[in-house]
């Protein structure tokens, strides 16, 4: 008896919670493959595209170089931004009052208030946010797949005993062609309930460890990126020379 005729013998119930099934399967797997395909460098291209970004001589040239190593984009937004506002900043009016510097906000709005870090901060942040909700899109997905369709598959098992025990009921006696159908059709439900769920849970796990890594790295290098195009540090005063202690 093949998978189709033991679904043959379930009601419209069975069959929504098969084809629900079907359709988080599909999903799922869909969610799977394309997130596989986004992250495939993983957090190597990411440290690749950090290393050519360093080793280029001005802005213009690192991000011209982003473009043939960071393919997925996730370095690329950050220097984008980057370079956007340092053109707001140019050398002969970098000791200006903060008010007088333009922004990609516009002078006098609240977005051209403050001084470089707090400006700096806020576009790496906004561009780092939009890198992140690209590596978190499809995680939610296939955490609800991995949590509901054991659930699920056990809804159709659950279904399939009940129309056996009423079938029985209903005929009076006990036959095994009576009971064989519905309780393999709740066992198919079962087993299809487990096989949803278990590529979606180890997919998620893979996917969040390789998205916390490169994360890491993402904001490791806006804080570099802060540190060197962020507001010049005054230097420390030289400490006094120690006076000598006097001699009893």
């Amino acid at each position: 008896m093949t998978v189709l005729q033991l679904l043959g013998h379930g009601d419209a119930v069975s069959r929504a919670v098969a084809a629900l099934l079907l359709a988080m399967s599909v999903a799922s797997w869909v969610a799977i493959l394309w997130k596989g395909w986004l992250l495939r460098a993983g957090t190597r291209g990411v440290m690749r595209s950090i290393a050519a970004f360093w080793q280029a001589p001005s802005l213009a040239e690192a991000e011209r170089g982003l473009n043939v190593f960071d393919g997925p984009g996730w370095v690329l937004p950050t220097v984008t931004a980057l370079k956007e506002l340092a053109g707001t900043w140019p050398p002969s009016s970098r000791d200006d009052h903060p008010a007088q510097r333009a922004a990609p906000d516009g002078p006098g709005t609240l977005g051209a208030a403050g001084g470089r870090d707090q400006r700096l901060t806020r576009v790496l942040r906004d561009a780092l946010h939009g890198v992140l909700r690209r590596l978190q899109a499809g995680q939610i997905l296939l955490a609800t797949v991995g949590a509901t369709a054991p659930f699920v598959g056990l809804l159709g098992t659950v279904w399939g005993i009940r129309g056996a025990l009423a079938g029985l009921s209903d005929a009076g006696g006990f036959t095994i062609d009576r009971v064989a159908g519905p309780v393999g059709e709740a066992l198919v439900m079962t087993a299809f309930g487990l096989a949803v769920a278990l590529p979606a849970v180890l997919a998620y796990n893979v996917f969040g460890r390789v998205i916390a890594r490169i994360e890491a790295e993402l904001e490791g290098f806006a804080h570099d990126l802060l540190g060197v195009f962020g507001e010049p540090r005054p230097a420390l005063a030289p400490l006094p020379p120690a006076r000598p202690m006097p001699v009893a």
